[in-house]
This record gives structure tokens, C-alpha cells and sequence, in this order.
């Protein structure tokens, strides 16, 4: 079965990489190589949610479909709410499992873009001075630059400086534009 759902993929363009167990898997997966995974639930060695369980301890963000012929509603709700993006019964038709892989792979795409936008607003706030960090986390709340001068025992100008420093340093145009890359950052 392995062996042939990695003709149809390969078929269709895609690059494969076959493992005969979960243990397989999980010792050669390196994390930050894109795609997606396609786990049975009666697997050797660990079953597919041990598997998930596995990399979802290791912090790994990798799309999970499950493809089973062992599979229940209880199983299926248990991989969903662990993150899986699909759970597929067999057999299934072969068009219906390449346009669901496309998808996890599109979605892998898309984690990985934010992933990267997300560590790219990270780093700039990591080059903050660590007075421009408290100026930003003060200003993100809303609060003037006289209320943070008061705040931080500093004058108002200064606040006024530091906050230029901070929307420049941050690429912020406004306000608002601040607000939003503070979600992404630990403040």
C-alpha cells in the first residue's frame, strides 16, 4: 500500500519519502523540511497518533492526514483536535487523496511564510533597546507619551524619541500598524 500511494504521488509531481514505521520517521525527519504527512492509524511501532503526539511534543508544525482502514469517529475527532488537517478512510479514490495533499502542502506553504514574518518581527524587536521595549509595550496600550514619561521616570521628549526609534526600527507606519506587530512579539 505504501508503495503504491508513493506511485500516485509521485505521479502527480510530488516528491516522496517513505518510512516503514513511525520510529522510522521520527528518527530521519529533519523540522524544517517543508510538506506534509500522510500517518495510518495501524502502523509498526507507533500508531499514527503517537506519531502526531511525538512531533507535536518536539514543537513540529508538519500538516498530518490520516488515511486508515482501521479507523472510527472517536479516532477521527481524537487526530482533528491534535491538529490534523484530514482524516481519510480507505480505499479511496486516488484524485480524492492527491487534491487534500495539494491542500496540506498549500497549507504548509502558508505556515511557513508566517513562521517566517513571524520571526522576522521577532528579530526586529529583539534589536530594541530595552528602554524602546518598554516605550512599545507602554504604547501598544494606548497610553500617551506623557502617561509612559510618567511611568518610566522619563521626560516626555525622550519618550517622544524613543518612540520614533521603535516605529522606525519595527517598520511601522502608525499606531496601528505597532498594535499589530506586538501580537507577535513577547512584550
Amino acid at each position: 500500500m505504501r508503495d503504491a500511494l508513493a506511485q500516485l504521488l509521485e505521479a502527480a509531481g510530488l516528491q516522496v519519502e517513505t518510512h516503514a514505521s513511525g520510529p522510522d520517521f521520527l528518527g530521519a525527519y529533519g523540522e524544517n523540511r517543508p510538506g506534509c504527512l500522510l500517518l495510518d492509524m495501524a502502523m509498526p511501532g507507533m500508531n499514527g497518533l503517537e506519531v502526531q503526539a511525538a512531533l507535536k511534543a518536539r514543537g513540529c508544525a508538519i500538516p498530518v492526514l490520516f488515511l486508515t482502514g482501521h479507523g472510527d469517529i472517536p479516532m477521527a475527532v481524537q487526530a482533528v483536535q491534535a491538529g490534523a488537517v484530514d482524516f481519510l478512510e480507505k480505499p479511496i479514490k486516488g484524485a480524492i487523496l492527491l487534491e487534500r495533499v495539494q491542500r496540506a502542502l498549500k497549507l504548509d506553504q502558508e505556515w511557513r511564510e508566517m513562521r517566517g514574518r513571524t520571526q522576522a518581527i521577532q528579530l526586529r524587536h529583539a534589536r530594541l533597546s530595552t528602554r524602546e521595549q518598554e516605550v512599545m509595550a507602554l504604547a501598544v496600550t494606548g497610553l500617551t507619551s506623557k502617561q509612559i514619561a510618567q511611568q518610566l521616570g522619563i521626560s516626555p521628549r525622550t519618550v517622544e524619541v524613543h518612540r520614533t526609534h521603535v516605529m522606525h526600527k519595527m517598520g511601522a507606519a502608525n499606531l496601528a500598524e505597532l498594535v499589530n506587530l506586538a501580537a507577535f512579539c513577547t512584550l
